[in-house]
């Protein structure tokens, strides 16, 4: 049976330390692909200024390009309105047969309980959960454990909110995300890019 990675997500923008989790999990978890699926509205977090999705996806295009294991799913840009995790993992259950691992952070794993439909989510998938920093993992329920799978890729700093925070008080991200896709950020004026930041 064929093993597809699922790494949803806002990619708000996208960075560096995304691509290392997505590719770490390849390899330890000896995945086919990896389906990036960027929310079209995230049901779990208030995202206010949250980029339009159709950037949110040519970003990951763009970052995830010439990476034969990485591949961008439309699933939840395409379905509209809030995204569910329980609803992307039904839709390719169905479609692809595969056995599914959905990657997360240790803080999703945290909130996980919140989120709709938690039971029916690890029947679909098992969690590959990217442990965060010397944090202690969360007290589970022995069914939740029995579905986790934990990837440890190298320590990274970068996350999103910090990537827009630095850009909105003019200070450089070059290196957090791929070029590609600063150049792009720059282009669109996301994020309170100006064309001569780098």
């Amino acid at each position: 049976m064929r093993r597809i990675g699922v790494f949803g997500g806002t990619f708000d923008p996208v960075h560096n330390g995304h691509l290392i989790m997505a590719q770490e999990a390849v390899a330890r978890l000896k995945l086919d692909r990896m389906l990036f699926v960027a929310a079209n509205r995230p049901s779990h977090k208030r995202a206010p200024q949250l980029a339009d999705v159709e950037h949110r996806m040519a970003m990951l295009r763009l970052a995830t390009r010439g990476n034969r294991h990485f591949e961008v799913s439309r699933l939840e840009a395409d379905r509209g309105g809030l995204s569910y995790t329980v609803n992307t993992l039904e839709s390719l259950h169905r479609s692809t047969r595969a056995a599914l691992f959905f990657l997360m952070g240790q803080d999703s794993l945290e909130e996980f309980g919140g989120w709709r439909d938690p039971e029916r989510i690890v029947e679909l998938a098992r969690l590959a959960v990217v442990p965060r920093g010397d944090r202690d993992m969360p007290s589970l329920p022995p069914l939740l454990r029995r579905r986790i799978v934990y990837v440890k890729p190298p320590r990274i700093g970068i996350c999103s909110t910090e990537i827009r925070r630095r850009l909105k008080r003019g200070l450089p991200v070059r290196y957090w995300t791929p070029d590609l896709v600063l150049s792009y950020m720059t282009r669109h004026g996301l994020y309170g890019t100006r064309k001569r930041r780098r």
